[in-house]
């Protein structure tokens, strides 16, 4: 018996395309990364370096950054 090749389609969860904010977000937490930034502090600090703005034009803090990615992952 053969099984269908298993698919992972990017975004599966996703209801619309992300917006030009998710985008330069994921771009900026992407870019962290690339720098070796893992820890929360750090990208708390390099978001504020390079942006974007938190939410409401606010400087990111560790707190509203999560609930930022919780609201953006519901």
């Amino acid at each position: 018996m053969r099984t269908a090749a298993l698919y992972n389609e990017t975004h599966q969860s996703r209801t619309a395309p992300p917006t030009a904010y998710e985008s330069l977000l994921g771009d900026a937490i992407e870019r962290a990364f690339a720098q070796d930034i893992h820890d929360l502090e750090g990208l708390v600090a390099y978001l504020n370096r390079s942006g974007p703005s938190g939410p409401n034009g606010q400087p990111w803090t560790a707190e509203n950054y999560r609930t930022e990615i919780a609201r953006l992952g519901a």
